[in-house]
């Protein structure tokens, strides 16, 4: 059957209709997304700079950062731009390109958050073999595996997409291209391409979820062979990376495990995961980490003494 595709331009609703609301959106976005940009970025300088934060730990931190800045991207700027304008308007291709990158770098983030949880997992339950298993290769090809499996993920998202037909209504009740809401304004039924993108995204998101949690029940439950300062300190990180699992997946498993609706509560929860989660990344990672937080310090303190120096 061939897929009739008479809509070519696509009318996003937005968050808000009330122009002044809309406005304080505006205000209070920008701010976020400038801060996400700049807070990940400085994870990512600070991990690549210092020579006290080579461990493998500190490498997958500089990528996660670095997907964060690129996921938020995906999705917040034209967000931004939206608010002040008065037609909202995306092309069809640049829906789908949108649709991909963003669940290309939402999925590689949940990659990597796992294979953060294996890296933690290998340290405190097989610290003996910590070195050997973590060399710089391995994690070189987890990280690899990461963004390779995040590709697949989206060319999957895709393939189901664009054959379906699209012969208006054209207008999209969301502040972004997804697939349930694209999935609305098909002109056939897209009960099968719906079970597809509930195993693909929601299943995933679930079962992902467990699996990071059993990790780190794993992980708590031998920290009991641990010294006191051992396990304050093995304390701190897991809480830092669960703390970070735990924004990530849960808006994900709220929208990917329930059926499409319109509803308002339905934007504000893809908005906290879309703007707020990719801020808040840095800030949890850097407050409960004592070599972060010091390296951040010197990198800080050395831009300062050299732009003294100079004046």
């Amino acid at each position: 059957m061939v897929s009739i595709n008479n809509v070519t331009e696509l009318i996003i609703t937005g968050l808000f209709q009330d122009p002044e609301v809309q406005k304080v959106c505006f205000a209070l976005f920008l701010p976020v997304y400038l801060a996400t940009v700049l807070g990940n970025g400085l994870i990512v300088v600070t991990v690549n700079i210092s020579k006290s934060l080579r461990s493998p730990m500190y490498i997958f931190l500089s990528y996660l950062s670095l997907v964060e800045i690129c996921y938020s991207s995906t999705v917040v700027p034209k967000f931004i731009t939206d608010l002040l304008a008065k037609v909202k308007t995306i092309s069809m291709k640049g829906c789908l390109a949108q649709i991909f990158f963003f669940h290309f770098f939402g999925v590689t983030e949940i990659l990597l958050l796992t294979v953060m949880a294996y890296d933690r997992y290998v340290a405190i339950c097989k610290p003996l073999y910590y070195t050997a298993i973590m060399s710089r290769s391995m994690c070189h090809h987890l990280v690899t595996g990461s963004w390779v499996g995040g590709f697949f993920h989206s060319i999957i998202q895709i393939f189901i997409t664009i054959p379906l037909p699209f012969c208006g209504p054209n207008v999209i009740d969301h502040y972004f291209c997804d697939l349930h809401p694209l999935f609305k304004l098909a002109c056939t039924d897209t009960f099968v391409v719906g079970v597809i993108m509930f195993v693909n995204s929601g299943l995933f998101s679930v079962f992902s979820f467990l699996f990071l949690v059993s990790s780190y029940v794993v992980i708590l439950f031998n920290l009991r062979n641990h010294s006191a300062e051992g396990r304050r300190k093995a304390l701190s990180t897991c809480a830092s990376h669960i703390m970070v699992v735990v924004l990530f997946f849960g808006p994900a498993i709220f929208l990917y495990l329930r059926p499409a609706s319109t509803y308002t509560e339905d934007k504000l929860v893809a908005v906290f995961y879309t703007v707020i989660t990719p801020m808040l990344n840095p800030i949890i990672y850097t407050l409960r980490n004592a070599e972060v937080k010091n390296a951040v310090k010197k990198l800080w303190g050395k831009k300062v003494n050299s732009g003294v120096e100079q004046n």
